[in-house]
């Protein structure tokens, strides 16, 4: 017996409407969210997930230490500042630093007369001129003097002993043994290692260059002591990192404008340039697309801007991709030659 369509109609219409019961009843919250519409929060961590994410370019940072190099600043400060500055542009994937031996043995005015003033401190605490309001102390193991010269000697003649014994036993061994000892002597080499730079040894232990600027983070190459070693290995690894396409800005720390055709050659790459030197009116800052100075760098002032630079930068490519271009030739083509 066949039903006619009405009847199948008001069948199918009860058997929906008890179905649409049963669901209310198993989820109340259904008809809310019809007749209501939630938004996140601005706080939440849902609308950062929905928020659409800008691309982040890799930036490389370039520094020839032969030109330019911060007098006022410690160099450890100013690799920190250089970086937290420069990564506004981006992710810093590259630092690195080109010096020849005599820029790596340079020492700061400032840390030479430190060390005049404690080489007469220590000649009148041994006349007993004159006596420290606090004893020095030993921060390897803890020791007090009265002496800064006995303090020197006890820490060349145990600490420093000690700490040769412990590299020549690492340089000795081999496989597991080896990272057992690196293991082990660890914190005493690290802790050794912050002691040195407070007790006035030798200028590379108190001030070294290098040491502080691999601290922060650089990646230091030394070269020749040959006329302009550094100007054509630093060249060299700017232009491999373009041919490579390994970074989309570069940064590079520099007053020498033998450096021109690099960035002139970085911008016809459609690579952003930034330059960073103390010379207000230098050729680089011209070429380059963003300019700061070392003064800018160390107060907080570039770090402010960059984010600025950043959005010119990419309201430019955009400008640009909308530029009409007229091409005679595409139009022949197109719509053939006109009569």
């Amino acid at each position: 017996m066949r039903f006619p369509l009405v009847m199948l109609l008001q069948l199918f219409h009860i058997f929906s409407s008890v179905n649409t019961k049963q669901i209310k009843k198993l989820n109340p919250y259904l008809l809310l969210h019809r007749c209501y519409h939630f938004e996140p929060e601005k706080g939440s961590n849902k609308a950062l997930s929905l928020a659409p994410k800008m691309p982040q370019n890799d930036v490389a940072i370039f520094w020839d230490l032969d030109n330019s190099l911060p007098k006022s600043f410690p160099p450890y400060e100013a690799a920190v500042r250089l970086k937290n500055s420069v990564s506004s542009f981006g992710a810093v994937r590259y630092m690195v630093a080109y010096a020849n031996r005599h820029t790596s043995r340079y020492v700061p005015k400032a840390v030479r007369e430190e060390r005049k003033e404690r080489e007469l401190l220590n000649q009148l605490e041994k006349r007993g001129v004159i006596k420290p309001v606090e004893p020095y102390l030993c921060r390897v193991c803890g020791r007090k003097f009265y002496n800064n010269e006995k303090l020197i000697n006890h820490f060349k003649q145990i600490h420093e002993r000690e700490h040769q014994k412990r590299l020549n036993q690492l340089e000795s061994a081999r496989g597991k043994r080896r990272l057992k000892l690196v293991g082990r002597y660890a914190v005493k080499m690290e802790k050794y290692k912050n002691a040195s730079r407070d007790i006035l040894l030798t200028p590379k232990v108190r001030y070294s260059l290098v040491d502080e600027l691999k601290r922060a983070g650089v990646w230091v190459r030394t070269v020749s002591d040959e006329p302009q070693a550094t100007d054509v290995a630093l060249r060299e690894h700017m232009v491999d990192v373009m041919d490579k396409r390994k970074a989309e800005c570069l940064v590079l720390v520099s007053d020498d404008s033998d450096f021109v055709d690099v960035l002139e050659e970085a911008k016809l790459r459609c690579i952003k340039t930034v330059a960073v030197g103390d010379t207000n009116d230098g050729a680089l800052k011209r070429v380059a697309d963003a300019r700061f100075s070392w003064q800018e760098i160390l107060m907080g002032k570039a770090k402010k801007e960059a984010p600025l630079v950043v959005g010119q930068w990419r309201d430019r490519d955009i400008l640009k991709r909308l530029e009409w271009k007229y091409n005679p030739e595409l139009d022949k083509e197109i719509y053939g030659k006109s009569s």
